[in-house]
């Protein structure tokens, strides 16, 4: 036992060390125990891991453990993260902080994080931002997400489509100036996400394939 260790709870200890294992399942099985059993002593060490670990499932329970653990404690630790060189440690952070929901991480879900260079970091902030965003200032997230617009592929493009629907009404004025921008790319994710937020049973695919359409048209001689 680690002078570290000395003095806790002997199942506590047991846990720390089983997120350090080497087989996925008992590092999930160690995560599970601690989420069952919240204790402040456990915080640092699941975001520590969150940041490493390699397995999508664990991370996925480390961070219902956290949301398990009070919010005055983990949350400044998540902020905290945030600032961490590492993508994932930044993503998962973002990703635990849309899950517990507590408007005081706002202001840590800065432009840097909703522009990152990583797409999994950006795809994460956008998350965050729609569930923390105070009332009032979706219109100002609208803008700034808008910023994003015909980045990446399907997936990425989607996932800042359903950021900016969840915003409702507060993305309109955004993505009508978008939707005449000179990048086609970026009109035509603007006029795909305008078409969702009018119509949420239209498909993604199909509202991207009519934006073309009528972006072809209207850049003929005379317009539609």
């Amino acid at each position: 036992m680690t002078t570290e260790e000395e003095g806790q709870d002997p199942r506590a200890v047991r846990a720390l060390r089983g997120l350090e294992d080497g087989n996925a399942s008992v590092r999930m099985r160690a995560a599970m125990g601690i989420g069952l059993d919240p204790q402040l002593c456990f915080v640092e060490k699941l975001v520590e891991q969150c940041a490493i670990e390699p397995d999508f499932s664990v991370r996925e329970t480390l961070t219902w453990a956290l949301v398990r653990h009070p919010a005055s404690v983990a949350v400044p630790r998540l902020i905290e993260e945030l600032r961490s060189e590492r993508a994932q440690a930044r993503s998962q952070a973002l990703h635990t902080l849309s899950k517990i929901g507590e408007r005081q991480a706002w202001p840590a879900i800065t432009r840097a994080l909703l522009a990152d260079t990583d797409d999994e970091v950006a795809r994460s902030a956008w998350r965050a931002a729609v569930v923390l965003v105070p009332e009032g200032e979706e219109a100002g997230l609208a803008g700034v997400l808008a910023t994003q617009l015909g980045r990446g592929e399907r997936e990425m493009q989607l996932s800042l489509s359903r950021a900016l629907i969840a915003l409702g009404e507060a993305a309109f004025a955004t993505l009508g100036a978008a939707m005449t921008d000179t990048d086609p790319r970026v009109r035509h994710h603007a006029v795909a996400t305008e078409r969702l937020l009018r119509d949420p049973d239209a498909g993604f695919d199909l509202a991207i394939e009519e934006a073309k359409r009528v972006a072809v048209l209207q850049d003929r001689p005379g317009g539609a």
